[in-house]
């Protein structure tokens, strides 16, 4: 992968994180750059973002204080997203992650030609939910 598209990918990483950017804003950044989707795994702490043809680029993110949960709660979840979309001001990726993880999401999937993400829990209990219209 170029050096380009690599530095997107963490420059999307770094804008979760610290806020710069939201979650349209980051997809609509990662889609200009050539990127079909990524997984988040918060059990490793990491991010890939995946090319179409293959090629993918794998980067670490600093770990929260708490693991995740045993006990996947996908209403919870369905919650957090929405809270994240209506962005109040006490909304942050960072404190988004730490909730899911209580909630026993182990990491998520975006497709952005599927136009949804994928959260899963730590034995494959899944919720799905569509990108607003």
């Amino acid at each position: 992968m170029d050096a380009e598209r690599i530095s997107v990918a963490q420059a999307c990483l770094a804008a979760a994180h610290d806020g710069s950017l939201s979650f349209p804003e980051i997809v609509s950044t990662l889609i200009r750059a050539g990127f079909e989707g990524y997984t988040v795994d918060y059990r490793r702490n990491s991010q890939t973002c995946y090319l179409p043809d293959g090629e993918s680029v794998a980067m670490d993110f600093e770990p929260s204080p708490t693991g995740v949960a045993a006990t996947f709660d996908a209403p919870e979840i369905e919650r957090l997203v929405r809270w994240a979309q209506a962005n109040p001001a006490d909304y942050s990726y960072v404190a988004f992650s730490r909730k899911a993880k209580a909630a026993g999401c182990a990491g998520y999937i975006v497709s952005f030609a599927g136009r949804r993400v994928v959260y899963f829990g730590r034995t494959a209990e899944t919720h799905v939910e569509h990108f607003p219209q």
